[in-house]
């Protein structure tokens, strides 16, 4: 399999391109155009024109969680591409909160996008309960099993604002495409956790090398035993390729540079990875 992936939307943007708190990538592969996440909606379209990248031509429309600086871009992905299939966890839309020093701050889909995603057809909206796959090469995780110790979703998130229900983040999910060399595993925000999510990409595409993971990992908040256990698990699968994004933070980008060198290459706005 042949593709290419370039980064849309991310915190960190090349020159003349726009950088904002959320994460989108357009993947190019098997003459499908899949737009995976939105970002918040501010800097895609913007970006989109500036790489020459088409989206009215996106034929699948993965949201890989229902958080708003992954799906505020929806509607305006939706209106311009009427073709488009949509494939998410049914829990996208429910109401969700991140509670800091007890305040609660709102962070589900924006309703302009709950908006367009009721006005998808029923044809081609698609609710992801279970792995599905576009082709034999190509497939989305659906909800990920949670099997280490040491991962959770990365934040105090919830579902009510006062905090009394805790979120799972259970919608969380991961695209992955098989390649000769491996394969090759995009992500959101891994609320699952980056070694749980590669570990389910593993047994599901039957290929045991990992040969890129690109998105964001969310160890913003990680201690050092997550991160050690993380580096030493990513050490096993001996990726070619790591490209943390979005929200893995600076200290653990900077971890992981230093315990896998090369391998590891931030990524940014306007970044093509050819595969």
């Amino acid at each position: 399999m042949n593709g290419n992936i370039t980064i849309l939307v991310d915190n960190q943007a090349g020159e003349h391109l726009e950088s904002e708190h959320g994460f989108s990538l357009w993947i190019e592969t098997e003459n499908k155009h899949i737009l995976f996440d939105t970002g918040q909606g501010c800097a895609l379209t913007a970006n989109a024109s500036s790489l020459d990248i088409d989206l009215s031509k996106t034929d699948i429309l993965v949201l890989s969680h229902g958080h708003y600086d992954h799906t505020g871009g929806m509607a305006q992905v939706l209106q311009q591409a009427g073709h488009t299939h949509v494939y998410c966890h049914s829990g996208v839309t429910q109401p969700r909160y991140s509670i800091h020093n007890g305040s609660a701050r709102a962070i589900q889909m924006p309703h302009a996008s709950m908006l367009a995603l009721d006005k998808v057809p029923e044809e081609r909206m698609h609710w992801v309960l279970e792995p599905m796959f576009f082709s034999p090469k190509i497939g989305i995780t659906g909800p990920i099993p949670r099997t280490t110790s040491f991962e959770d979703t990365g934040g105090p998130f919830y579902l009510d604002p006062a905090g009394r229900r805790v979120d799972p983040i259970i919608d969380d999910m991961a695209l992955w495409m098989a390649t000769d060399q491996g394969v090759v595993v995009c992500v959101g925000c891994c609320h699952a956790g980056l070694v749980n999510t590669l570990n389910h990409v593993r047994q599901l595409s039957g290929q045991v090398h990992i040969r890129a993971v690109i998105g964001g990992f969310h160890l913003l908040n990680s201690g050092n035993e997550r991160l050690e256990h993380t580096i030493a698990a990513l050490r096993s699968f001996e990726p070619a390729l790591v490209v943390p994004c979005h929200c893995t933070g600076e200290h653990a980008t900077a971890a992981l540079h230093d315990a896998l060198g090369k391998k590891v290459m931030p990524g940014a706005v306007g970044v093509t990875y050819c595969f």
